[in-house]
């Protein structure tokens, strides 16, 4: 039986809270005929659950995954890379929505479709919740590469947020071309980094 097809989109970014990495975007057009039953806030799913859900939504929608780059979020801030990264998710869509659903309160600017944006849309419709989780799987995967040639900050288990470990590894090692530089943690130790060699 061929599936049908939605004409709803639905976007999220993932790692906006992150220290290193770049910011993820998915944008996603579920199939009519999926079981959504267990599409549901990728922050409330483990790991393993989430990849096989991620694979599910793949194999039943039409999608499309994009990022900004460390380099963009230094250059124009996080909330402006979070929207330029949904932008480049939906203009990657091979099929143009009707209308799209936005995750959070802002949009990205000159959308050439219609849209609504939604707080914590997340939790409540089912496209931004399997957006939210191809987002947050391709970019855990991400890091989980990168990792390998920076096993010092522990991004395989961290992925780039601002743990203990992440920090820890910060303050001993410094800072690497992946981290944020504006952001606060990593300002502060090249503010410190500085004063010593002056």
């Amino acid at each position: 039986m061929p599936y049908k097809i939605n004409k709803i989109a639905g976007v999220d970014e993932v790692g906006r809270g992150c220290l290193a990495g770049p910011v993820f975007a998915a944008a996603v057009i579920l199939h009519k005929n999926i079981n959504t039953k267990n599409i549901i806030d990728s922050k409330k799913i483990s790991f393993r659950k989430r990849l096989l859900l991620s694979r599910y939504i793949k194999k039943n929608s039409i999608y499309a995954i994009a990022k900004a780059s460390v380099e963009e979020i230094n250059k124009i801030n996080i909330l402006n890379a979070s929207l330029l990264s949904m932008k480049r998710a939906l203009k990657k869509l091979k099929k143009k929505p009707s209308l799209v659903y936005i995750d959070g309160p802002f949009a990205p600017k000159n959308l050439n479709v219609k849209y609504k944006t939604v707080i914590k849309g997340d939790e409540k419709i089912k496209c931004i919740s399997a957006a939210s989780i191809l987002a947050k799987t391709s970019r855990d995967s991400f890091m989980i590469k990168l990792s390998k040639k920076h096993k010092k900050y522990n991004w395989n288990k961290n992925f780039g947020y601002g743990t203990s470990s992440h920090l820890k590894g910060l303050k001993k090692y410094g800072i690497t071309k992946h981290h944020r530089k504006k952001f606060k943690p990593v300002h502060n130790i090249l503010i410190h980094k500085t004063r010593e060699t002056q």
